[in-house]
């Protein structure tokens, strides 16, 4: 693929993708299906028949649990192989953590934090001689990592750290001191990324720091946390009291601390909405098979409208967050690529295709975790009383799925960092924000066309919507940046209103890519329920797009050019024929009902 070819982040906003373009899990090749099939198989073995375990605070199960995903090559697949890796592409990386995820957050977590934050800062910052020394350990699950940023005053304002690192008389090695906490991982780990602040330095500096019970080096830990869910992931404060560390294990450069942080979080960021995935896949399908089973007034709780609703609903948002998650970890991957045939390092094509797509990761990371909170919430109600108790699946798995909304970046940073992000790119020139707004503002200007549109091919009106809800986010945005310039990020509550435009219109445009490009090679008949959820998620997509733009509208415009605005507004949100949305659910949840489970 060539670089003029593939989009870069956030230009989905202003260039049409053609559904060829975009990747979908119906794209997974054979040796990527063979990784799905044997880490399922891990999950189906080694964590769900341990729930209760789990559930019960076994941080010795998590722990063991992570040696045999070592063992089985799953810690290792985005390893490079230099470094005792499998030296996968990023679609696999993302499906491993996909599929390895959906038996507990708490196993989960472990995996997200090790794989993650804990082993990509040294293979994408460190040094030929760390990534020799540390990497292999790490990938094959011999050490386990953690990740120490977080203080009792630095949480989304990271770089505020108050923990130290001073370097010794002869300036060979550095005393860290201070204090860490909610370190995933703390309990077992062997090695540290610890970010501290060397003298009154203004950006923190990273730093590979081993750490070995029988010598402690100044490093003692707290109690386990006591947490809503995830609760046998070892989660623990860390304290460092003249902790020696070797110069030569500073991570990158001095000051560099808070960059490694932001760009280990943006993988993060989609490995958490792809680890959010199965989960949803797997409570839709035990949701489905309770109402099955369940009868009430002598009839499946199947049968019922209000059930149905959910079931479909469910369905739909699994749907939307795999169609989304994988077609921006194949702009990765292919980004990547690109830099690497044009001479980067892997470290810094890595580094570099990841970086480009921060906006895509912050956007997945909201609406997935979202997602699958929602979908947990809704298991819950269809099992009813039971859905309440310890002794059936829902209440971990809602439990879980609550924290996937607070770290990696809170949402609301996310959202805030979405935008942000998008903005800094059209200042730099990286997308044209500016021809397209004020190519929009011309359009409310003009007459509007009266023509009734041929809408008889498949999705052709959808895309359409799709092209006026792009046009609503560069007004809103437009709008607000005209109005307000550098000091908009002073306006959060706009921001995040922007941000959940910006958000609906990706995951709706993925949902009905894929679905296009599969009845295409497939047939429209056998994507018929498909079809109804990217029909059913657009619908909802629309109605959000709608409300956030006329709350963003009503609050920084006035006169004349509200009014313009929302008329605007009402011209970008507006079908020409309304689908049926009964009849879409109907469908989703018959199939679903059907199949007796999750069957996309």
């Amino acid at each position: 693929m060539e670089e003029k070819e593939l989009l870069r982040g956030g230009q989905f906003l202003v260039k049409e993708t053609n559904c060829e373009d975009v990747f979908t899990p119906e794209d997974f090749s054979e040796e990527q299906n063979m990784m799905k099939e044997a880490v399922m198989e891990f999950n189906d073995r080694e964590i769900i028949p341990h729930k209760a375990r789990f559930e019960a605070k076994d941080y010795a199960l998590t722990e063991e649990c992570m040696q045999k995903a070592g063992e089985l090559g799953f810690l290792s697949v985005a390893v490079p192989e230099a470094y005792g890796g499998l030296g996968m592409g990023f679609v696999s990386t993302c499906l491993t953590c996909d599929y390895i995820s959906s038996g507990t957050g708490s196993f989960s977590t472990a995996f997200g934090a090790h794989t993650g934050i804990g082993t990509l800062p040294i293979t994408l910052y460190g040094t030929e001689e760390q990534k020799q020394k540390y990497v292999p350990k790490l990938a094959s699950g011999e050490w386990f990592g953690a990740y120490c940023l977080t203080e009792p005053g630095a949480g989304s304002d990271a770089n505020s750290g108050k923990t130290t690192a001073t370097l010794s008389e002869d300036g060979k090695s550095y005393k860290i001191n201070g204090q860490k906490m909610w370190i995933s991982n703390a309990g077992f780990c062997r090695l540290m990324i610890v970010f501290a602040r060397i003298e009154d330095d203004k950006n923190i500096t990273g730093f590979i720091v081993e750490y070995d019970k029988d010598n402690p080096n100044g490093i003692t830990l707290g109690e386990e946390e006591h947490k809503l869910g995830i609760r046998a992931s070892s989660t623990r404060q860390v304290f460092f009291n003249d902790t020696v560390v070797p110069v030569e294990n500073m991570l990158s450069e001095r000051g560099n601390g808070f960059k490694i942080a932001m760009n280990a979080l943006n993988v993060g960021r989609i490995k958490l909405a792809a680890a959010c995935l199965d989960s949803q896949r797997r409570i839709t399908t035990l949701g489905v098979q309770y109402a099955n089973e369940r009868k009430q007034f002598k009839t499946p709780i199947s049968e019922f409208g209000a059930i149905k609703v959910k079931l479909a609903e469910m369905a739909t948002s699994a749907y939307a967050g795999e169609s989304a998650t994988y077609r921006a970890a194949k702009n990765i991957e292919d980004r990547i690529a690109i830099r690497e045939a044009a001479g980067n390092s892997h470290q810094e094509a890595e580094l570099k295709g990841v970086e480009e797509y921060a906006i895509e990761c912050s956007i997945l990371k909201v609406a997935v975790s979202e997602d699958v909170q929602n979908c947990a919430d809704e298991g819950i109600q269809i099992y009813g009383g039971m859905g309440f108790s310890e002794d059936t699946p829902m209440e971990a798995a809602w439990r879980d799925a609550r924290i996937a909304r607070i770290y990696e970046g809170t949402n609301e940073i996310n959202r805030m960092l979405s935008v942000g992000m998008l903005v800094k790119k059209a200042m730099k020139g990286h997308v044209d924000l500016l021809g397209p707004a004020q190519a929009v503002q011309e359009e409310l200007m003009g007459i509007p066309s009266f023509d009734t549109p041929d809408y008889s091919e498949l999705f052709s009106e959808e895309k359409e919507m799709i092209k006026k809800l792009k046009k609503t986010f560069l007004m809103v945005a437009g709008g607000a940046v005209q109005k307000f310039g550098p000091q908009l990020e002073d306006h959060q509550q706009l921001l995040i209103a922007a941000a959940d435009i910006l958000i609906e219109i990706y995951m709706a445009e993925s949902t009905i890519l894929r679905t296009e490009k599969n009845a295409k090679r497939f047939g429209e008949e056998s994507q018929s329920a498909q079809i109804a959820m990217a029909k059913l998620y657009l619908y909802h997509a629309v109605d959000i797009i709608e409300e956030k733009g006329k709350e963003s509208i009503i609050s920084f415009a006035e006169g004349d050019e509200q009014r313009m605005m929302l008329m605007g507004l009402k011209r970008f949100t507006k079908y020409t024929n309304y689908p049926d949305i009964v009849d879409l659910r109907n469908e989703i949840a018959e199939k679903v009902k059907a199949e007796n489970k999750y069957c996309f």
